[in-house]
């Protein structure tokens, strides 16, 4: 029988990392991987190797050779969306699956005890998908106590976002494509670059519903944005005054957008 190989693919946000860190010791020839589509935002790649430091260990980079110009060319032009996720499946999910090939596989996922979601589960036989924080009870509180009691803690980009994933991710929240231009001006205007508009047929091809990035950048949007989250925050802390900090600004996002991401992308 061949010999079973024990592989955790992180996302670069707190989940997956903070599993990285409880299995550390539990499995050592545990592999870790990361599906890197190179458009992730550079407090990612900082995480990542943080990571590397305390895991002691190589993260190990996989790409699918093209990149996501490449497949949103394949796709001709049309944006990945929630209804069509091109993205996570020819950037993150094939890359898996080749470099596993067919050998039999444990796959470590950081979904928690809290959390009522299901797995990605391959559609190749030979992945059995493991949810350690879910057979032992690890919820939030336990996630961030993990986190911290290591050093390694939040990756920087929680101040303004609370999922990782690509800089242009369309799962992001009008507060977080805010973030993105405050923080990343430049990759906002990157992200910009593919929006595009049919003058003949009226056809936007957009990140966000109803909305394109040149329109929410104008002042008065940011403003109003920025007013309505603020507004939101206060009133969540009012109602869970014992909610750390970090839950009430996810709890605030995901009100605006309950939309249930990719885990690969965002465990």
């Amino acid at each position: 029988m061949s010999k079973v190989r024990h592989i955790l693919s992180l996302s670069g946000g707190k989940d997956s990392t903070a599993l990285a860190i409880y299995m550390r010791d539990k499995v050592p020839d545990m592999e870790y991987v990361f599906c890197d589509t190179d458009k992730e935002l550079p407090e990612t790649y900082e995480y990542l190797t943080k990571l590397e430091y305390f895991l002691g260990k190589r993260i190990t980079r996989l790409t699918d050779g093209g990149g996501f110009d490449h497949w949103l060319k394949v796709y001709g032009g049309y944006l990945p969306s929630s209804r069509m996720r091109w993205c996570t499946r020819m950037l993150k999910i094939k890359p898996f699956e080749k470099y596993v090939g067919d050998d039999n596989v444990m796959m470590y996922v950081g979904i928690r005890a809290d959390e009522d979601r299901s797995a990605y589960v391959s559609s190749k036989p030979n992945i059995t998908p493991v949810l350690p924080f879910k057979d032992d009870g690890i919820d939030m509180e336990g996630v961030r106590r993990i986190l911290d009691e290591s050093g390694v803690g939040l990756p920087s980009y929680y101040e303004w976002r609370t999922r990782s994933g690509c800089y242009f991710c369309f799962f992001q929240r009008k507060a977080e494509w805010v973030g993105l231009l405050e923080k990343h001006p430049d990759l906002y205007e990157a992200a910009k670059e593919y929006e595009k508009f049919d003058s003949v047929t009226g056809d936007r091809y957009t990140w966000t519903q109803k909305e394109s990035l040149e329109e929410l950048a104008s002042p008065e949007r940011v403003a109003e944005i920025k007013e309505k989250h603020k507004k939101a925050l206060e009133t969540k802390q009012q109602r869970r005054a014992n909610l750390p900090l970090l839950e009430v600004l996810n709890e605030v996002l995901e009100d605006e957008n309950d939309d249930e991401p990719c885990h690969f992308c965002h465990v």
